[in-house]
């Protein structure tokens, strides 16, 4: 059991004097003033063509207060970087664009290029960010974990859910999805990967044995991932501080989309002027630059991920561990030395550690796993074989009994081996 000496909870306060070393410096006044300022072209766009149901929709949300929380803020801007990328490919210009002819005309064309370069450019920081942000993360938890089979389990459990979202949302894109509906899915995984990260806290499945079994999680711990998705719990002060600013960048960048939709429609009816361009030119410069310096400042000093904070907090746990999990068992000729265990939930593990005591003879010894039926009839699902060592193992399996059998059936020498196993509850197999 891990040392729990010199843990404090993981309150709002606590986030508080954590973030008080890192303020961020405010965004730049060209913020709020090109906003206002699209916001007086929007209404004179609108009064000599009237909008059309998407148009209206896509105004409303823009005079809308964003969301709460700073991830949901994070996909909300990477949509509408990718809807405006799709409004500026070169199919879509309006005619006068494609083939201009006026002067005013070609520098339009020209502006068009370079707005869509930034915020292809943006959206390429954004889509690092995040990338880099999980790999981060990840690359904290497996430095800390124990290198035995539970790094790897915890590892393919998450590469395998990850291929599957990406699947699911490649699925999306390929039948048809819209860019908004492809972002719905995103987010919704994003939900599905934040209620995991609070299912550590309640201690439910297969995450029950892990954290059970990897450290003993101290309670302050589980407290604080069961609240992570809270609108009021220790979270809120991270949008306390750097939300305002998120906000504002998201605000701003629906107001770009809107202009960018309304001047593509409305610009062979001449409605569209150049300096309604130049606007336009300044206010994806400024986002572009401000949002950049925003996700510049939470990746190098103080972000990351809160998950990060969870996994710094744990290396305390790890490193005060006693390294009591292997025991050594000796296995005589001609005998087996087995491990029974119940399994009540479906889709379940089976893992297992082992290896042997090496003198200067080379040994080996039996192993299998078998599944024994509600009539005591025996099925081998992990086929027997020899081995010196067998770690970071595992296989799925359903409900009902199994036994994991070393046989030493084949050697006079008597075999120390040190293992364990654990299957989804909160069975530890020590032997």
């Amino acid at each position: 059991m891990a040392s729990t000496e010199g843990l404090v909870p993981i309150t709002r306060k606590f986030l508080a004097s954590y973030y008080d070393k890192y303020p961020f410096p405010p965004l730049s006044d060209d913020v709020s003033r090109l906003c206002s300022e699209i916001r007086s072209i929007i209404p004179d766009l609108l009064k000599e063509s009237p909008p059309s149901s998407e148009e209206s929709s896509l105004v409303d949300e823009a005079g809308c207060q964003p969301p709460r929380k700073v991830d949901e803020n994070m996909w909300k801007n990477r949509e509408q970087l990718e809807e405006i990328l799709f409004l500026l490919e070169k199919s879509r210009w309006p005619r006068a664009l494609q083939q201009p002819s006026t002067s005013d005309d070609s520098e339009i064309a020209i502006a068009f290029v370079s707005i869509h370069d930034k915020v292809q450019k943006t959206l390429k920081m954004l889509e690092a960010f995040q990338s880099k942000n999980s790999e981060r993360v990840l690359n904290i938890v497996m430095t800390y974990l124990p290198q035995d089979f539970r790094a790897t389990l915890i590892l393919q459990q998450r590469e395998r859910s990850e291929r599957n979202k990406k699947a699911a949302v490649d699925a999306l894109v390929s039948s048809g999805g819209t860019i908004r509906e492809k972002y719905a899915l995103l987010w919704q995984q994003q939900v599905d990967r934040r209620r995991q990260l609070a299912q550590l806290g309640s201690a439910t499945g297969v995450y029950k044995t892990l954290v059970k079994y990897l450290v003993g999680v101290p309670e302050v711990l589980l407290d604080f991932v069961r609240q992570i998705n809270d609108d009021d719990g220790p979270m809120e002060e991270q949008r306390h501080r750097y939300g305002p600013p998120l906000y504002s960048l998201t605000t701003m960048i629906l107001l770009v989309r809107v202009f960018v939709l309304l001047s593509c429609r409305r610009f062979d009816a001449g409605l569209v002027k150049r300096h309604h361009i130049t606007v336009l030119e300044q206010a994806v410069d400024v986002y572009s630059n401000e949002f950049i310096r925003f996700i510049t400042f939470l990746r190098y000093c103080c972000f990351l991920d809160i998950s990060l904070i969870l996994f710094v907090l744990l290396v305390y746990c790890f490193r005060c561990r006693n390294n009591d999990d292997f025991k050594e068992i000796s296995v005589a000729a001609g005998s087996s030395h087995e491990v029974l265990l119940s399994v009540e939930s479906i889709n379940s593990y089976i893992a297992w550690d082992f290896s042997l005591i090496q003198g200067k003879m080379s040994l080996d010894i039996g192993f299998s796993v078998e599944y024994i039926n509600p009539s005591g009839q025996k099925t081998l699902i992990l086929p027997y074989r020899r081995c010196e060592s067998d770690q970071g193992n595992f296989c799925t399996v359903m409900t009902g009994d199994y036994k994991l059998v070393w046989d030493n059936s084949y050697s006079s020498f008597f075999k120390k081996l040190g293992c364990f196993g654990i299957d989804s509850r909160d069975h530890v197999l020590r032997s």
